[in-house]
């Protein structure tokens, strides 16, 4: 008499978390109005991008790169204002103003667009496609 021995079968391919990702992407997004939590979500990313499987580095990369590319052009905003609002005095700083108010304003859009695209990637479970790309 013969047991049958039913087949192992072999465990799922693990899947990656996803947990810290959409913690970084909510403290971003949360940053839109508290900017202290970006740069908590900044240290969150830094700290697991090490560690993480390829899926979830892609948008570690991602979460870090915006972080530095808006920092940046925000930067460069906040330095025509400062100079172009002394200079509006005698009307020459105006338009220095209009183009640095347009900029911060136009960065802040673009983080959130691309907060909004990382947090759908993420839920489908993909990698970011582009993770080092300026725009989008």
């Amino acid at each position: 008499m013969t047991d049958a021995i039913p087949h192992a079968v072999p465990p799922a391919a693990p899947t990656e978390d996803r947990t810290m990702p959409a913690v970084v992407y909510g403290l971003y997004l949360l940053g839109l109005a508290n900017v202290i939590t970006i740069f908590i979500g900044l240290i969150i990313a830094y700290a697991n991008r090490g560690g993480a499987g390829p899926v979830m580095a892609s948008h570690y990369t991602f979460q870090i790169r915006t972080f530095w590319l808006s920092i940046g052009w925000f930067i460069i905003g906040g330095l025509l204002l400062l100079f172009g609002i002394p200079l509006s005095f005698v009307l020459i700083g105006i338009p220095a103003v209009m183009l640095g108010v347009f900029i911060m304003g136009a960065v802040w859009i673009w983080f959130a667009v691309r907060c909004v695209l990382g947090v759908i990637y993420l839920a489908r479970g993909e990698a970011y496609p582009r993770p080092l790309n300026w725009l989008i």
